[in-house]
């Protein structure tokens, strides 16, 4: 097993020698724009590390990482123009450095260039893959569905919550793991395993930023604390505080979700009080640490060694104990 920055490394050498020079520019420039901003990459990092933890070398998967990559950055250039986002990475978005339709038509690009990663493996390894692949970036699409729904709905369970960010997130973190698993030809049992441990993580990770949106270090974070609180974002902190307020607490927390004062500083200050108050920001922490134990405990039952299990476990760790 290597480290984190040996993966990094070898994903960003990778995606150097893409070469999508290629003409027309105002199709291809895009796309080489959004994916130069590099970001954390975690996604590729857990393929090339889940075929390792199958005694694989990890160069093996760096197409299958690639795709993965390539389909999480098509789905945010359109997940930037449906919120009307500026900045991505701290730059300009697609959509307003070049236009809305050059952003649908480059982000279509991606999608089809994602799958084209798959053709360097032999058919079996592609069929699985891009089965895989066709299932999850369905659900992803479900989940940005569900998230837009969302947004005009005052009655949304935590049930319906949870589905919705492990459709949105972490189906994509499961298969980015499973595919490392496909490629080292392990068994289904490990393979499931595995994609289990990816999704229970991607969880705990969206939970996680729901948190730290709220709770986080400003000079950490790397977005604006509050930034849910300022759009009235119905996350799983609101959803709990909702269920434990008090009368008079859940009517406060139900008008400051109502309204958009041009200064936010009292509305994200008030909201924090109540989600701490309703004990609700201590239950977000729970359920942060129970699907990360939910995914320590498929680590158990897979069939690797001892050594894997707690390389796995340590990532699954650091990612938790983060504040970015």
């Amino acid at each position: 097993m290597h480290s984190i920055s040996h993966y990094q490394e070898l994903i960003s050498d990778y995606f150097s020698e893409l070469h999508l020079t290629k003409e027309p520019k105002n199709l291809y420039n895009p796309i080489d724009y959004i994916l130069s901003l590099g970001g954390k990459r975690m996604r590729p990092i857990l393929t090339l590390m889940a075929t390792e933890v199958f005694d694989v070398d990890c160069k093996k998967s760096l197409a299958a990482a690639t795709a993965i990559e390539i389909f999480h950055n098509f789905s945010l250039v359109h997940d930037d123009i449906m919120d009307d986002a500026p900045l991505r990475r701290g730059n300009e978005t697609v959509h307003e450095k070049w236009n809305i339709n050059t952003g649908i038509l480059s982000g279509d690009a991606m999608l089809i260039l994602a799958y084209q990663h798959f053709e360097e493996y032999e058919p079996n390894i592609f069929r699985d893959l891009a089965k895989l692949f066709s299932k999850t970036a369905l659900e992803v699409c479900e989940g940005q569905q569900y998230d837009v729904d969302f947004e005009t709905r005052d009655d949304v369970t935590i049930p319906e919550y949870l589905k919705m960010i492990e459709y949105k997130t972490a189906v994509l973190v499961g298969a980015a793991m499973k595919m490392g698993a496909i490629v080292a030809k392990t068994s289904d049992e490990n393979a499931n395993l595995i994609y289990d441990f990816g999704l229970n993580l991607g969880i705990a990770f969206q939970l996680q930023d729901d948190y730290l949106d709220a709770f986080g270090n400003p000079e950490t974070f790397g977005k604006q604390v509050g930034g849910d609180i300022i759009e009235n974002k119905k996350t799983y902190l609101y959803l709990k505080a909702i269920e434990f307020a008090q009368t008079e607490e859940k009517e406060q927390l139900l008008h400051l979700f109502s309204i958009q004062p041009t200064d936010n500083t009292d509305k994200i200050d008030s909201v924090k009080e109540i989600f701490n108050q309703t004990k609700a920001s201590e239950a977000t922490q729970k359920a942060i640490q129970d699907y990360t134990f939910k995914a320590f405990e498929t680590l158990e039952k897979m069939n690797v060694s001892d050594e894997k299990k707690e390389i796995l476990r340590t990532f699954g760790e650091n990612l938790m104990s983060r504040n970015v």
